[in-house]
């Protein structure tokens, strides 16, 4: 009787110790990202950790904070881009996930361009401004 008991009790033991340890793959749902706002990346500088985001609703603007990742112009960005805050967006040209705080949104050519020039000014370029490039999605123009 001790031995069946023991026998049982290892058994059940083992079975939930390895039903625990099962791998579940979620996997990358790219349908989700696709679902979300999207934009072309229209400026991005390596001395510079913002970059500006051309959506049909205007500019964004994009801190990836110092060191981080920035992605090259022309990108393609999926994410809550419409929003102020520290997020997450898929870069659909790189098939990457990358993280960035949202610091201006909607803002028309003129107004991106002033900000950046602002921001962007003191990272070690010297006097040289960059222009931002226009991909022709935005309503504010």
């Amino acid at each position: 009787m001790k031995r069946i008991f023991t026998f049982a009790s290892v058994l059940i033991l083992s079975a939930v110790v390895l039903a625990g340890c099962t791998r579940r793959s979620y996997g990358f749902n790219e349908d989700y990202w696709l679902s979300k706002e999207n934009g072309i990346v229209v400026y991005s500088d390596g001395y510079c950790p913002y970059y500006v985001v051309e959506t049909y609703y205007g500019y964004t603007i994009i801190d990836a904070g110092n060191g981080a990742y920035t992605p090259w112009e022309g990108s393609m960005i999926y994410g809550d881009l419409s929003r102020r805050g520290y997020m997450d967006f898929y870069n659909r040209s790189e098939g990457t996930i990358i993280s960035g705080r949202v610091t201006d949104y909607w803002l028309s050519y003129g107004e991106a361009q002033y900000i950046i020039d602002n921001l962007c000014y003191t990272y070690g370029r010297g006097v040289e401004k960059k222009a931002i490039k226009k991909a022709g999605l935005s309503i504010k123009q």
